[in-house]
């Protein structure tokens, strides 16, 4: 990948990725008012924000931040498995993916569990997981160079 292309994905990755890190932040936020609001308008006007955030934000974000981070490690010297940071973070990011995927057609729908303030308090951990794995770049290779 040419140089000027290289940073040009790169800040497109880095904006999605902070953007998903952000519009989790705020989905958690909404979610602790639904889990401690006594005031039904609050709670409901929180229940609209998620679903919104979700759909509109959240998921598009996470789809993004996958999509360019894979076209960034294919097209640098980083490679999609030559280093256990890339290889973990991109795990991870399948993983936060499709656990999204899966709660996002009961959240727009409005079918909300109990268990929604672990979703968001673990989707926001593992992102920040991928946030240090990717600034830190902890050495390592893995057998694999591809």
């Amino acid at each position: 990948m040419p140089p000027t292309l290289r940073k040009l994905m790169l800040a497109l990755h880095i904006a999605v990725s902070v953007g998903w890190l952000g519009a989790v932040a705020a989905y958690l936020v909404l979610d602790l008012t639904v889990a401690a609001s006594q005031d039904a308008a609050n709670v409901q006007a929180a229940l609209t924000g998620m679903r919104l955030l979700v759909g509109y934000l959240i998921v598009p974000l996470a789809l993004a931040a996958l999509a360019t981070g894979v076209i960034q490690s294919l097209g640098t010297p980083w490679g999609l498995a030559r280093h256990w940071w890339v290889l973990i973070s991109l795990l991870l990011t399948l993983l936060a993916t499709a656990v999204l995927l899966l709660q996002a057609s009961h959240i727009s729908q409005g079918h909300l569990q109990g268990h929604t303030l672990l979703h968001s308090i673990g989707g926001l951990v593992v992102l920040l997981v991928i946030t240090g794995l990717n600034v830190l770049k902890p050495p390592g290779r893995t057998p694999w160079d591809f």
